[in-house]
């Protein structure tokens, strides 16, 4: 069935990726420019659609910059929020949205870098000149540009396309057909790879001989789980069987993730990506979790969007509730990558 949809809709794919190289060749040719910001830009984006892993690098790069002690700036569409526009998630020292006006992954970047400004804007452009413009008497450091490679607008210093392992594109088609954002000779446009989500070294080093024919840098990371988090139910103990409720793109990562940290996943309630968790699916899980003596266990970026959702979190403070908080580990290519890091901020070190 998924074969014959694909070739329902390569005709729309073509047409997709007609406008996709018409674009990039006028950026290519100096027809459309490219705006350069007042500060350094790192971008992080990808070539194909939902859980490659953008969010959890994102956080790495901006916890690396912290740690020189520089300032970063985080800008970035805000998927799914309910504001329009510019609009501020964190000034650097407080944070003024929740994950229902500045999108779920934005609420946590903030929140787990209190120090750096965050700033959302559907055209980047437009979010650059805003933190010129706000903070002009202290300019950030460096601008780190969540989901940022098609958006050519934006001049970057640094663009890093990271590839999910686990899900590789290799044989994959542009949407709507596959999940492809670009063609992925577009990968040319890059300055650095990262092959992340690696659990399997024999796959990955495999996968890494493919997308060395690019001729780029290529860095290798895997998601490190931290210790789980209680925050609603009953009883704080980290839990040994569970139920896993996410609604995030490949949960997949997320139930290994699990496992890794011991837990028993007894049954799964997978949502799409960016979803509100229906009142009566919650009610019904936390009725299985009280009748078998189980917990409930989320996704650290399902954690901030559930602070939105007052009723759902009410059902779930009847039973133990936990999120799992990941990180992202270098296991190649470390040097490589804080020298490009270190290149773009490097008269301000």
């Amino acid at each position: 069935m998924t074969n014959v949809l694909n070739t329902l809709l390569s005709p729309a794919a073509l047409v997709y990726g007609a406008v996709i190289f018409t674009r990039n060749r006028l950026f290519d040719l100096g027809v459309f420019h490219s705006h350069k910001a007042a500060v350094p830009v790192v971008s992080i984006g990808n070539i194909s659609m939902g859980g490659t892993g953008k969010t959890p690098l994102v956080d790495f790069v901006v916890k690396y910059f912290t740690r020189k002690g520089l300032t970063p700036a985080v800008l970035s569409r805000g998927y799914k929020r309910s504001t329009k526009g510019v609009t501020m998630v964190s000034d650097g020292r407080q944070v003024f949205l929740g994950s229902r006006e500045a999108g779920d992954e934005c609420a946590m970047l903030a929140h787990n870098n209190p120090e750096t400004i965050v700033v959302v804007a559907e055209k980047r452009i437009e979010g650059a000149d805003f933190i010129a413009e706000h903070f002009a008497g202290n300019l950030p450091d460096v601008l780190v540009l969540d989901d940022g490679f098609q958006h050519r607008q934006l001049d970057r210093d640094l663009d890093i396309v990271i590839i999910n392992s686990t899900a590789p594109f290799f044989n994959d088609r542009l949407i709507p057909a596959g999940r492809l954002r670009e063609p992925r000779k577009n990968l040319d446009r890059a300055d650095l790879l990262v092959l992340g989500k690696v659990t399997d070294q024999i796959k990955a080093a495999h996968l890494a001989k493919k997308v060395s024919l690019t001729g780029k840098p290529l860095v290798m990371t895997s998601v490190r789980p931290g210790e789980p988090v209680h925050f609603a139910g009953p009883g704080n103990s980290v839990p040994e069987k569970a139920i896993a409720l996410a609604g995030i793109g490949q949960p997949e990562g997320f139930i290994a993730s699990l496992e890794q940290r011991g837990i028993k996943v007894v049954s799964k309630a997978f949502f799409p990506d960016h979803a509100d968790f229906p009142l009566a699916s919650i009610k019904t899980l936390v009725e299985r979790s009280i009748d078998e003596n189980l917990s409930i266990v989320t996704t650290e970026k399902d954690y901030f969007r559930l602070q939105s959702n007052q009723p759902v979190l009410e059902t779930l403070s009847r039973v133990s509730c936990f999120y799992l908080p990941v990180s992202i580990e270098v296991i190649e290519g470390k040097k490589i990558l804080e020298q490009m890091l270190d290149k773009v901020v490097s008269q301000n070190l």
